[in-house]
């Protein structure tokens, strides 16, 4: 099992982590823009819930301050979440199902009932099976941990202690990876020669 790299003293870094980051921070600014004026059309409209909001995020997506509050939640969610490879992974994968219910709940729902609470309209609706089919499909990208240095790689012996890499090989390819020609030094030249003296002596 891989250790940690004690030369870097950093931790692996996983490939949905930095995937979980950047849909945090998507979902953090979309959030946030819905309490902008400009950005969001009918401003005055805006609503704490309910199908009677009539603001809209860029003129399409019917938003309220309960769907604002959403999107920020998401984006916190995936911040906190990213530090680690298996909360990324599960935050990638909870947050595409749960778009895809919220799709379903879209289609299902009388968008001028007191039950569209969200409130959610056609455009919401197509964006909620975008993000949720988009963010299952980054939650199964095959995962593997990268580290800054694998010149300094450690591996865990049976006992528990950490060990090189490199100490199961051969100490000859050892030496040459390491730039040793793996021939013997002087002095072992020159005792060989000393033993080949006597013998003919």
């Amino acid at each position: 099992m891989a250790a940690r790299n004690k030369a870097s003293g950093k931790r692996a870094t996983g490939v949905h982590q930095p995937i979980a980051t950047v849909v945090g921070v998507v979902f953090l600014l979309v959030g946030i823009a819905g309490f902008i004026p400009g950005i969001t059309t009918n401003y005055d409209m805006l609503e704490l819930a309910g199908h009677e909001s009539g603001a809209e995020l860029l003129g399409i997506f019917e938003v309220s301050v309960l769907h604002n509050v959403v999107h920020l939640l998401f984006g916190v969610a995936g911040l906190a979440l990213a530090r680690s490879e298996s909360t990324a992974v599960a935050y990638l994968l909870g947050g595409g199902l749960i778009y895809l219910l919220l799709f379903v709940y879209g289609l299902i729902v009388d968008m001028d009932s007191a039950a569209n609470f969200v409130p959610v309209n056609d455009a919401d609706n197509w964006l909620h099976l975008a993000l949720g089919i988009g963010m299952l499909a980054l939650g199964f990208v095959p995962g593997r941990s990268r580290s800054r240095s694998d010149t300094n790689r450690t591996t865990t012996a049976p006992g528990g202690r950490d060990r090189p890499a490199d100490a199961d090989r051969d100490p000859k390819q050892v030496g040459r990876a390491h730039g040793d020609s793996g021939r013997p030094g002087r002095e072992d030249l020159s005792d060989r020669q000393r033993r080949q003296g006597r013998g003919r002596s």
